[in-house]
């Protein structure tokens, strides 16, 4: 069947034959970010609370942990996209989780500030090494005509998990942050190691085509999403060296000022603007990672069916336009806009960054190329919530750095507007970098 995934690994069954390969690929990518989204990534503003509580240490010490972690993502993403084109996602995934799970254990016995940020460096080298990026990673190998919509699956992962922090901080309030976080640890190997396993490098390594083809069978129907054009995979160098690659890059980072705002800053300002209590101000940000989850799910679809370029146009405008309406709200209604609006831009545009990346590139050096680009899409993780903190202590209010955050998303936009295909590099035969 052309379909079918083989259903057996060293002469036994270990799978569904019907359901093509990829789609375990794409599952195992989405509950790795699931865990660490509920154990960690979304979690870690619990923690805050509690270790300020036991510690009394300041909310500067305790917020530079989290830019320490998209530093450390950005720094190390060249050596980590090496790393996946070496040795394939399997391996890089189930390092990651082994290094993520001692970085728990060791967090778990913290006693000072030297400790702790050893501690989450540790766990952010395992998390970064075992999430968005391999995950992406994979599911690029195994989809073309399908990929925006088996990376937006693999996204969704991330915004389950956030709906699931609501457990993590039931455990946090009955067994206290320490045996949680050592629970957490142990919780991250025993399943994360079983989900590395499914990873496969590429669909060949199982005898299959990109999406479930096979030689013998015609590459689409009429149903089926538009094909990518064939074109001759880049070299990281070959990519540097196109204007494409640098636009993307800047573009993605300029979402992603306003992303990691809303993330530090969302509830202070519905708290201090609009006088949200702090269960209220949840209930906003609840709402928002539901709509950022239904934004993933469609934007696969929609991405894989319409022209990426201009749909991550459109959806730089949204995000701007969002954190406009956020920025000046004054009442309920303002708010909800902004939650539809830059949730659904979040969602929507999240799965066509890495599959224009691999569209343009091929799959070839697609790691080197992610890796590199981390390098750039940093400033954005690094410096949105920076320039909205310090605009605010000069201000008293978020309005002003609301507004030029909201500037920049929208200069997304015209870098996205230009960043198109690059002609396929004129070597003769491909050579690996």
């Amino acid at each position: 069947m052309a379909d079918a995934a083989p259903g057996a690994f060293a002469g036994r069954r270990v799978l569904p034959a019907r359901i093509f390969y990829g789609w375990w690929v794409v599952a195992a990518g989405g509950a790795l970010q699931a865990l660490q989204a509920a154990l960690l990534g979304q979690a870690y503003g619990a923690y805050v609370v509690l270790l300020r509580e036991e510690f009394g240490w300041s909310k500067t010490l305790l917020s530079a942990a989290s830019s320490l972690r998209e530093a450390e993502s950005g720094l190390l993403g060249p050596v980590h996209g090496a790393l996946l084109d070496r040795f394939g996602p399997r391996r890089v995934a189930s390092v990651g989780v082994l290094i993520l799970g001692l970085g728990f254990i060791l967090f778990s016995r913290v006693q000072d500030p030297l400790q702790f940020y050893g501690a989450f460096f540790v766990m952010s080298v395992g998390a970064s090494m075992s999430g968005y990026f391999t995950a992406t990673f994979a599911a690029v190998h195994w989809f073309e005509r399908r990929r925006a919509t088996a990376i937006a699956l693999t996204s969704a992962g991330f915004a389950v998990g956030g709906m699931c922090v609501p457990l993590t901080v039931l455990a946090l309030e009955s067994l206290g942050w320490r045996t949680t976080a050592l629970l957490s640890g142990v919780l991250m190997v025993a399943a994360g190691l079983p989900l590395a396993s499914l990873y496969r490098h590429h669909p060949r390594e199982l005898g299959l085509e990109p999406d479930g083809a096979s030689p013998a069978r015609p590459a689409r129907t009429p149903a089926d999403p538009p094909a990518v054009p064939a074109s001759r995979d880049f070299t990281l160098g070959e990519a540097l060296r196109t204007p494409a690659f640098w636009l993307i890059a800047f573009g993605h980072a300029s979402a992603l000022f306003v992303v990691s705002s809303m993330a530090v800053h969302l509830v202070s300002h519905l708290r201090e603007a609009l006088g949200y209590t702090l269960g209220q101000a949840s209930a906003v940000v609840l709402a928002l990672t539901f709509t950022f989850m239904v934004g993933n799910l469609t934007g696969g679809f929609i991405g894989d069916r319409t022209n990426k370029r201009a749909f991550l146009v459109a959806c730089m405008a949204m995000h701007g336009i969002g954190l406009l309406m956020l920025s000046h709200a004054v009442n309920t209604w303002m708010v909800a806009a902004f939650v539809a609006i830059h949730g659904l831009a979040w969602g929507w545009r999240g799965p066509q960054m890495s599959a224009i990346r691999a569209d343009y590139f091929g799959r070839a050096a697609f790691g080197k190329i992610m890796g590199v680009s981390a390098m750039v899409i940093i400033t954005g993780t690094v410096f949105g919530p920076l320039i909205a903190g310090a605009l605010y202590d000069r201000t008293g209010n978020y309005r002003l750095g609301f507004d030029v955050l909201a500037l920049i998303a929208l200069s997304g936009s015209v870098f996205f507007l230009l960043a198109r295909r690059p002609s396929p590099p004129l070597h003769g035969e491909h050579r690996r970098q």
